[in-house]
């Protein structure tokens, strides 16, 4: 064991937690409206709890368990079978990478809550959420970092696809899970009004660049210099992100908005979280100021042209940055091209074909959308009997 690698994925994992809670559920929060504002509060802290356990039960052993088809990783290590403080992962304790790998397994589900905002039932949410993690999530993880069949000496060859920290894994299932619940569910009730509270937004932001420190260089797994330069090509693409999406916000409307900068930072952090291990800073800086524009274009592709109502745009930010940072890495050579496409066109396929599934499946059983009388007075009181502000706001 290596107590410098051990103090940074402890703080890494604490990091991590960190974005989903308060980080993600601030920005969330503060992008509805304010009759909905505790319920995606509700909705980020149930699923990063329910997720917990269900890592625990199944999830990472799922994920990361002995398994030697490729395709899963088995049982075996469910409830941390087998698994004592000595047992190591490389040169961390192995229950430091389960709770390390359990962030992450928390925030992917809980990044698809901004598509479904204001207008889906509670049980959905988590009944959908729990079995998403464990049939979608999980076994892309193993597919990509736990030895399965995308890796190195998988389905391409010696050297298989390049993630480094969730462009597939994490941003582009949660991106096309999220746009498959929002077709599903329909647009809202009520025409989309301005962010009731920028100020949540712009604070959600920053925390979860803060946090994404621990969610790229965390992901070297090692207190070292390629950490150093996955934090140093994480805060780069954040801030030339947020700068193009500003100034191309500034060219097209006439003014830059402070929710369409920090929106930009996610869509910087989003686009460099898979190539963050295999990149400089100049790469990163071209990949900020794409992904500025690029994503940018996509909510306006998504919601006007598409007529999909993804309501806090995870798709086109997330899904669409996880996706060109993942074509990136083999744009400046660090994996193949066959690799990066093929992997995004595979878990591409399993996530659309396995979230329609679930939906459907889940649908049987709770409704997967409010009445419309619930959705107009807002899901704070209609879901959980609490206001967080005057409805009428």
């Amino acid at each position: 064991m290596n107590g410098a690698d051990t103090a940074w994925i402890l703080t890494s994992t604490a990091l991590v937690l960190f974005m989903t809670l308060p980080g993600l559920a601030l920005f969330y929060g503060g992008l509805v409206r304010a009759r909905n504002v505790l319920s995606v509060l509700m909705q980020c802290i149930s699923i990063a709890c329910l997720m917990s356990v269900l890592w625990l039960v199944a999830g990472y052993s799922i994920a990361f368990g002995g398994g030697s088809s490729g395709f899963w990783g088995g049982f075996d290590k469910m409830f941390l079978t087998g698994i004592t403080p000595d047992t190591l992962a490389g040169t961390i304790p192995e229950l430091l990478f389960f709770a390390f790998q359990m962030t992450f397994a928390i925030i992917t589900p809980a990044l698809i809550v901004g598509a479904y905002v204001e207008r889906i039932s509670f049980a959905f949410v988590l009944t959908f959420s729990g079995l998403w993690m464990l049939l979608v999530y999980a076994p892309v993880a193993h597919w990509v970092w736990g030895g399965g069949f995308l890796g190195d000496g998988g389905i391409f060859g010696e050297t298989g696809v390049r993630d480094f920290a969730g462009g597939i894994v994490v941003h582009e299932t949660a991106g096309l899970a999220a746009l498959v619940v929002a077709i599903f569910l329909g647009a809202r009730s009520e025409k989309a009004r301005p962010p009731h509270n920028p100020g949540y937004v712009m604070i959600g932001a920053s925390m979860l660049w803060v946090g994404w420190f621990g969610f790229n260089a965390g992901s070297q797994l090692a207190a070292d210099g390629g950490a150093a330069m996955a934090l140093v090509v994480t805060h780069i693409s954040a801030a030339t992100a947020s700068l193009s999406w500003a100034l191309y916000e500034r060219i097209k409307h006439g003014k830059a908005s402070m929710v369409g900068l920090v929106t930009g930072t996610i869509a910087g952090l989003a686009s460099i979280t898979p190539a963050s291990g295999f990149v400089g800073p100049v790469e990163a800086l071209v990949i900020g100021a794409v992904a500025g524009v690029l994503c940018q274009e996509a909510c306006s592709l998504i919601k006007s042209v598409c007529k999909i109502d993804d309501t806090l745009d995870v798709f086109a930010v997330h899904g669409v940055g996880g996706i060109f940072g993942t074509i990136m890495i083999a744009v400046f050579g660090a994996g193949s091209f066959a690799a990066q496409f093929g992997s995004l066109a595979i878990v591409g396929i399993f996530t659309l074909v396995g979230t329609v599934i679930l939906v459907k499946l889940v649908a049987l059983i709770f409704p997967i959308r409010v009445s419309q009388d619930d959705e107009i007075g807002g899901l704070d009181y209609a879901a959980h009997g609490e206001r967080a502000y005057d409805i009428t706001s």
